[in-house]
């Protein structure tokens, strides 16, 4: 099994898939590599060296009682990219992900990278402040931690069979079995993990890591997202990145690596297929 240890000793495990150019995969909350399989495979098959990490305290990474914050997952995330020696790398951030990557570029910054996804992120900032007053009341992500207090399992249902893949709108109708892999892949993270993971993901503002991208960037966001909200999330990252290009589905909810498979992987590839190395 692929394991990358840290500087403070936790192993980060990942997936290797493919060979060519590498794409790094960093997946959503609460979930795992796993989420990226079917966005792994069709690029792996289609000339890429796919990477997919389980974050720290999730997955089959340690579930470290420190560390869950948005500095030390970039780091861990620069750790497994220097460790593996990749170059010219094409970094895609879905969802928690996305501030992952943003944060990356703001300590690390962009030597080793060639281009940047941004999919259904949470960046430039989701909480409601008074300099973000566009932003998610903080009162939304207390109830999500309440929730995940009381009954964690009942909580990743409710996220899965609701809002996260539009269960709960007209016309659309996820599968049984995707909205079942989010609950698995929930329960597969630590529960203290987890739990600081969400103000990580909603509290941290990403804005000045976004003002540090200099290379193409791509940003993806369905315009019924009820998670990170378009406005929010999507359309204010690609007002923010300076020649940021932005592609948004109709109709699509935040989970659209499963929803909207085909479609996502169609357009990361032209994405990827357009970098020249120098």
């Amino acid at each position: 099994m692929p394991i990358h240890t840290t500087v403070d000793g936790t192993e980060i495990y990942y997936k290797d898939w493919g060979s060519g150019r590498p794409v790094v995969l960093s997946h959503g909350w609460p979930l795992n590599s796993d989420s990226w399989e079917a966005q792994q495979m069709f690029l792996a098959s289609h000339g890429y060296r796919v990477l997919a990490h389980d974050r720290r305290g999730h997955g089959r990474s340690t579930q470290t009682w420190d560390g869950n914050e948005m500095d030390t997952y970039a780091d861990d995330l620069a750790g497994l990219i220097e460790a593996l020696d990749l170059r010219e790398v094409t970094l895609i951030g879905f969802s928690t992900g996305g501030g992952e990557v943003a944060r990356f570029i703001g300590r690390h910054g962009t030597a080793r990278v060639a281009q940047i996804v941004l999919v259904s992120a949470v960046p430039p900032f989701m909480l409601r402040t008074e300099d973000n007053p566009g932003g998610v009341p903080v009162e939304i992500f207390d109830g999500i931690r309440d929730a995940s207090v009381a009954d964690r399992s009942q909580t990743y249902r409710d996220l899965a069979d609701g809002p996260f893949f539009g269960n709960n709108r007209q016309g659309q109708n996820p599968s049984q079995g995707m909205r079942d892999a989010f609950w698995r892949q929930g329960l597969q993270a630590g529960a203290r993990n987890a739990y600081e993971c969400i103000a990580a993901f909603s509290a941290t503002d990403f804005r000045p890591d976004l003002d540090a991208f200099d290379v193409p960037t791509l940003i993806i966001h369905g315009d019924d997202d009820q998670v990170v909200p378009f406005e929010v999330g999507g359309k204010a990252s690609a007002a923010r990145i300076r020649d940021a290009a932005l592609t948004v589905y109709p109709g699509a909810p935040h989970g659209l690596t499963d929803t909207h498979k085909n479609e996502l992987n169609k357009d990361l590839l032209a994405f990827l297929d357009t970098y020249a190395p120098a």
